[in-house]
This record gives C-alpha cells, structure tokens and sequence, in this order.
C-alpha cells in the first residue's frame, strides 16, 4: 500500500511543478506563452486562476496523500536498531526445576565385546 502512495504523491509532486513552471512570476503565465491564443480561448484572468488553483489542488493532494500514508506505515517493525531502546522486561524471571535423568543401571549397558 505504501507503494500505491509513494507513487502518487511523486505523481502529484510532479504535476504540481509542472504547474508552477508554466507560471510567469510576472503575472503573464501561460498566455503570454502563446501570443494571444490563450486570450481568445479563456481570456488572461481564467488562465492565471485555473493555475493558481491547480498549484492549490495538487499541493493540498500532496499534504493529505502524505498525511495519509503514514496511517499505513507497520508498527510492528523490529530492527537491531530498535532493540536499544526497548525497555527491559519487568516481570521476574520464573525458577526452572531441574529433574534428575535417571541413572543406567548395569543391566542396561551393553559392554563392547573385546577381540
């Protein structure tokens, strides 16, 4: 699942500088660009708000994929690093008995014949 967001959030990253890139910092913008095509189709003022309003789309969608992702990130993880910083275990340890193996009789060991 984390790859599913990782890819769109550098989906939407991308989009969202290529959005940026075709804003002029003057204010032209992409109308500018294209000679007045962009006058006849939308008019300059709809073409710097449909931008600005992309930039805000895709940087909200940017926030809430992040946000979002770190909901499905495992808790469960254990590394070595991970292990220096447990606490210790508090219970006390539990006293094991021990029970004598039984001892072979001479009846049950079987002698190597000599030659």
């Amino acid at each position: 699942m984390l790859y599913v967001f990782g890819t769109l959030i550098i989906l939407a990253s991308i989009i969202l500088g290529l959005i940026i890139l075709i804003q002029n910092p003057k204010g032209g913008g992409l109308s500018s660009s294209f000679g007045g095509i962009g006058n006849q189709l939308m008019g300059v003022k709809q073409t710097t708000d449909v931008l600005e309003k992309g930039t805000w789309l895709f940087a909200g969608i940017v926030a809430v994929l992040c946000l979002t992702s770190a909901i499905f990130i495992p808790k469960s993880s254990s590394s070595a690093s991970d292990k220096y910083y447990e606490a210790p275990a508090t219970s006390p340890a539990t006293k094991q008995t021990t029970v004598p193996l039984p001892q072979p009789t001479p009846q049950q060991t079987n002698p190597q014949p000599s030659k």
